[in-house]
């Protein structure tokens, strides 16, 4: 028999022996559970859809607990797009909705499947869903809705499933650039003013005082001019607006209708065509006494209706509050057109992902754009898209028109046109969707959406 001594270390052996077996099962056991809880809290996921009207795109992006980015496989961000976009589908929902299934299927590969059933998913449907008649756009939304319940497992709201209006698009490209010029946090005088100009509207927004927040009117609509957000806990009081129909491509609709002519002046002298917008087909040909920069001018600036009234101190354009002003307006970062346009005649060099111009450049190139024939474009501005070629005259005097006599900006003032913001050592795209994900992401407890959901 052994003895009490014997006994002792015996057992002591037998403990030592079998401790490590059973904490290595009890590890493997948990580590499921471990790593979910573990990534949750340093980690956040965010699956934005980008519905346009060419395409549909989806964003996924991925957070430490300090609202930093942080890289999916070799990038920023991932991302993956097709074509055609949900609007081409107006007459089968169902098909529509599938075509946003390959965009799915991309984003649950880089979701970590532990973590999908708390990574928010959002899509926007912007200028295409807009234009579609009756209750085809909702009967589409309807059948994505179907779609992301059915077949994944992110989380997501029946509401978050939306056609994304102007001020909210206006926000997120504010939220998006302010965060990654690493503004965000700071004192909103330290905060850029964005204008994005799309293809259908253009939206402005900054930040303003407590003071003129307190005083900020109402729109027309009975809606705010200015929100009030919470981000990265700081107090923002956010101008925004958004003008329907007063981006690039409508904004030549608005010209060429202004006109009521069979002729206008902006149109560049050798063409003879349409240019179809919206389902209407609009006569472009320059008049028999040629193209004239002055004449164009001033029908853009009736088309921009500088001369509306205004029942506020300020105005920009349209009888529309210019939001007071202040220290959140003394940088300006302009972004889509302004820099496709821009890229196009030299303005910025497309090889870089943004540039400091000056409004007056635009002014500057389209009294050279508009005195050349449009078969001679293409030897002057050798970057000129074929697509544009006819309207080159109309975008430059549209896009300096807006800036100066619509938007308020001084002639002379430099701003910074941009395509991609340089975010560490990657360049990101200056869109909405980051600033959607943020918003989404926030952890903070006073955390305040930015859209309306």
């Amino acid at each position: 028999m052994l003895n009490k001594k014997s006994h002792f270390v015996f057992t002591f052996l037998a403990i030592l022996l079998l401790l490590p077996l059973s904490f290595f099962s009890s590890t493997n056991a948990h580590k499921p559970l471990r790593r979910h809880l573990l990534s949750h809290e340093s980690e956040n996921y965010a699956v934005i859809f980008d519905a346009g009207s060419t395409g549909s795109r989806v964003h996924v992006f991925r957070f430490n607990e300090n609202l930093e980015l942080l890289p999916i496989g070799n990038d920023i961000e991932f991302f993956m797009a097709t074509k055609p976009g949900l609007s081409s589908y107006a007459d089968d929902p169902k098909a529509a909705a599938n075509s946003l299934e390959p965009l799915l299927e991309g984003a649950e590969g880089a979701v970590p499947k532990e973590l999908q059933s708390e990574t928010p998913l959002e899509l926007g449907a912007t200028a295409g869903l807009r234009m579609l008649k009756g209750d085809a756009a909702e009967k589409i939304l309807q059948a994505v809705r179907d779609l992301v319940k059915n077949e994944s497992t992110f989380h997501t709201k029946d509401q978050w499933v939306s056609i994304l209006d102007g001020t909210q698009e206006g926000s997120y490209m504010w939220v998006a650039i302010n965060y990654l010029l690493g503004n965000l946090g700071k004192n909103y005088k330290s905060t850029t003013a964005t204008i994005d100009l799309g293809g259908g509207s253009v939206q402005m927004a900054y930040a303003i005082s407590k003071e003129h927040f307190a005083n900020a009117p109402q729109n027309e609509d009975g809606e705010p001019y200015v929100q009030e957000k919470h981000l990265l806990a700081n107090d923002y009081y956010l101008y925004v607006h958004s003008y329907l129909n007063y981006g690039q491509l409508a904004g030549r609709a608005e010209i060429f209708k202004a006109s009521r002519n069979y002729s206008n002046p902006c149109a560049l002298e050798g063409y003879d065509g349409y240019y179809s917008y919206g389902g209407v087909n609009y006569k472009v040909k320059a008049p028999s006494s040629g193209t004239s920069l002055k004449k164009c001018r001033a029908l853009t600036r009736k088309a921009l209706k500088i001369s509306a009234p205004c029942n506020y101190k300020n105005c920009t354009f349209n009888g529309v509050w210019n939001g007071g002003g202040g220290a959140g307006s003394k940088t300006v970062h302009a972004s889509s057109f302004f820099y496709d346009i821009g890229a196009q005649v030299g303005i910025v060099d497309s090889k870089f992902p943004s540039a400091i111009a000056k409004p007056i450049q635009y002014l500057n190139a389209a009294k050279v754009a508009c005195k050349t024939k449009a078969a001679d474009i293409k030897s002057v501005f050798p970057n000129a898209q074929d697509r544009d070629i006819p309207y080159l005259c109309i975008d430059l005097v549209y896009d300096y028109t807006l800036l100066v006599d619509g938007l308020g900006l001084n002639p002379y003032k430099d701003i910074t046109v941009m395509h991609d913001v340089k975010y560490k050592n990657y360049l990101v795209g200056a869109a909405w969707p980051l600033g959607c994900a943020i918003d989404l992401v926030s952890s903070s407890p006073k955390k305040t959406r930015i859209s309306s959901h």
